[in-house]
């Protein structure tokens, strides 16, 4: 794969790579302010701040525009994220689709969904926005292309919270396993993408045996972490006899049979010594090397997220209203798919981008 040795060789398919992502807006106004959101969000160093980007990328105070496509233009980015998950599967070809909590720490209350809570990836109480994110993760690197906002249940009654923050009335608090399946469910159903394995780190997540139960009624692979201890006596949902593999010192996978439903409520619990890591998975008898791989995935998924925030800004934004959320974390994740499709030949991206599709 060839390496664009800067960011300016690159920008020669900024625009065709917008234009194919934008096609949905109905505007040439939200296409045109769409670019330069993106723009700032990849060229605009330190800070992504919507003034910053009108003034490095604009080169002159339209704050308001920008905050205006942001915040209130009524576009949808349910098509924008599909299109940008199906540039993806062609290009880097995912081998997993890595759930994972995202946080968004604050510092007042009048964001979107903040209130102190508990985040299960930062182990601690915070006063923050909780999101999902749905990263395809391949050998070429990886991105999240859907997103889910979690609301506290303190927000569901909450009148003047939800009026100010322009939260719609179906939206309400929902659990990690309920977003999660509802996500992944979109993405199959509605976008028309070939399922890859789903991996997620489910030891802190309340309900994993729901999350576990819905992904084998859709018939989809799996490869969940839970906390050890978590297997249920007797087997049931389980083989009897389940098989135990070591897939590396200290990590063990826990093969169920493909289609049964994993362990639901009202069973007891058995402690397994010995494990500080436990995957549950229905891939069958895959080689243990298959599924260390996809613990690696899981893990460069991290990465991932951890280079979104610090590369594309997506802390970087008050994150006031519910629309205003849902359109900053869909454009930093086509500012993290254009800077890595930057690393394709630059003929092949350009061709990628203007390919027709429906």
């Amino acid at each position: 794969m060839a390496i664009y040795p800067d960011l300016h060789s690159r920008e020669i398919w900024l625009s065709p790579f917008c234009e194919d992502l934008f096609t949905s807006f109905l505007r040439s106004d939200q296409r045109r302010w769409g670019e330069v959101y993106v723009n700032g969000l990849v060229s605009v160093p330190g800070r992504k701040s919507i003034r910053r980007i009108s003034n490095q990328v604009v080169g002159r105070p339209v704050d308001q525009c920008l905050q205006q496509f942001i915040n209130q233009s009524p576009w949808d980015w349910a098509p924008v994220r599909q299109r940008l998950a199906q540039l993806l599967v062609e290009a880097i070809r995912p081998k997993a689709w890595v759930l994972e909590e995202v946080v968004f720490p604050k510092n007042g209350s009048k964001s979107v969904g903040v209130a102190r809570q508990f985040a299960n990836s930062a182990g601690r109480l915070l006063n923050c926005q909780i999101g999902l994110a749905v990263v395809l993760v391949g050998e070429e690197g990886g991105c999240p292309v859907n997103w889910r906002l979690l609301l506290p249940r303190s927000w569901d009654e909450d009148d003047g919270l939800r009026n100010r923050a322009r939260v719609p009335a179906h939206e309400h608090s929902r659990p990690h396993w309920r977003h999660l399946l509802q996500a992944v469910d979109e993405m199959v159903v509605d976008w028309g993408l070939p399922p890859a394995p789903i991996v997620v780190d489910g030891r802190s997540m309340p309900g994993v045996e729901l999350l576990l139960a819905g992904l084998a009624e859709r018939g989809l692979p799996y490869l969940v972490r839970v906390a050890p201890g978590t297997l249920p006596a007797g087997g049931s949902g389980l083989p009897a006899r389940p098989v135990l593999e070591p897939l590396r010192p200290r990590l063990q996978v826990v093969q169920g049979q493909a289609g049964t439903r994993p362990p639901g409520q009202g069973h007891r619990w058995y402690p397994r010594s010995g494990a500080r890591a436990m995957w549950l998975t229905d891939l069958g008898r895959n080689r243990v090397s298959d599924l260390a791989g996809l613990v690696g995935l899981r893990n460069r998924a991290a990465s991932v997220l951890a280079s979104v925030a610090a590369e594309s800004g997506l802390q970087h934004f008050e994150g006031r209203s519910f629309q205003g959320w849902h359109h900053h974390v869909t454009l930093v994740s086509v500012a993290h798919a254009y800077r890595l499709l930057g690393g394709l030949n630059g003929q092949e991206a350009e061709e990628l981008c203007l390919r027709p599709h429906g």
